[in-house]
């Protein structure tokens, strides 16, 4: 479905936090004084990361706003599997192939570049939660449903020449049947643009809180798994382009729900909440 126009100028305030911070066991969703800044801010990163031909990025003095046609700048399926008419979470009995779907949104979306941490994490739910390299949206884990998780439920269906489509391509993300282009998942020819084999992941993209956006490598190469992120597939450590330590977010390679954000550690403007459909009451 082709999305308005949305746009955000909620408040920006200062939020970056440093690796010692999560040594000295600050948690996820607690409240207190901002913690001090690294020397790296993420304008300046936003500013030089690695967008695509197809984006935009105008910068304000505490926001970022990103510009797009939200056409991924890697190649895409011939076709796809989509839910038949009145299905909401197809699988391969409920669905049918098509020709890519994928059309020309119209993008500009604005977010802070100085995150603030929530008192209390919000669920993300349908819709764009973080913006990509790549031109195209992050959505969560979750189908329709909020809770069939769409890396575990790939399948595929037979088109006309009896050939396998499937329902997500090899980046992990797939068109909405009206043809918005989205990942659920860690994007492997998205984190190709910008990592080297064996060596540490690079920023590809921005949360709707502000944070940045990473493949699953350390700043040493290694895999950064499930168990070392918190409840929002966060974590606080040095990356490439922080060697002071951000939080960020990790998108992984999993066939469960931690392969995707789940929920938004950072306040998120109230105009972006409401555009994507996430839930307007931070959680609990």
């Amino acid at each position: 479905m082709k999305l308005p126009r949305p746009r955000s100028f909620g408040r920006a305030l200062a939020w970056t936090i440093a690796a010692g911070l999560l040594l000295a066991g600050c948690a996820v969703g607690a409240s207190g004084a901002s913690p001090s800044p690294s020397t790296t801010t993420t304008k300046d990163v936003l500013a030089s990361a690695t967008w695509g031909e197809n984006v935009r990025i105008i910068l304000g003095a505490t926001t970022i706003e990103f510009v797009s046609d939200g056409i991924p700048n890697h190649s895409r399926q011939a076709e796809y599997a989509v839910p038949n008419d009145g299905v909401r979470v197809p699988d391969a009995s409920t669905a049918h192939a098509v020709a890519d779907p994928t059309v020309a949104q119209d993008y500009a979306y604005t977010i802070t570049t100085v995150p603030t941490l929530a008192a209390a994490p919000t669920d993300t739910s349908l819709g764009a939660i973080g913006l990509m390299i790549s031109g195209a949206t992050l959505f969560n884990p979750y189908e329709g449903d909020g809770s069939t998780v769409a890396s575990a439920s790939n399948f595929s269906v037979k088109n006309a020449q009896g050939e396998d489509v499937w329902f997500l391509d090899d980046c992990s993300g797939h068109p909405t049947p009206m043809g918005q282009y989205h990942y659920h998942a860690l994007p492997a020819c998205v984190t190709a643009m910008v990592d080297d084999v064996g060596g540490p992941s690079h920023i590809i993209g921005v949360a709707f809180d502000g944070s940045p956006i990473y493949g699953d490598r350390d700043v040493s190469g290694n895999a950064v798994t499930a168990a070392q992120l918190d409840a929002c597939n966060g974590i606080t450590s040095a990356t490439p382009e922080f060697p002071d330590g951000i939080y960020h977010y990790v998108l992984l390679p999993t066939s469960d729900s931690t392969s995707s954000i789940r929920c938004l550690s950072g306040v998120v403007d109230a105009a972006l909440v409401s555009m994507a459909g996430m839930p307007a009451m931070p959680r609990p």
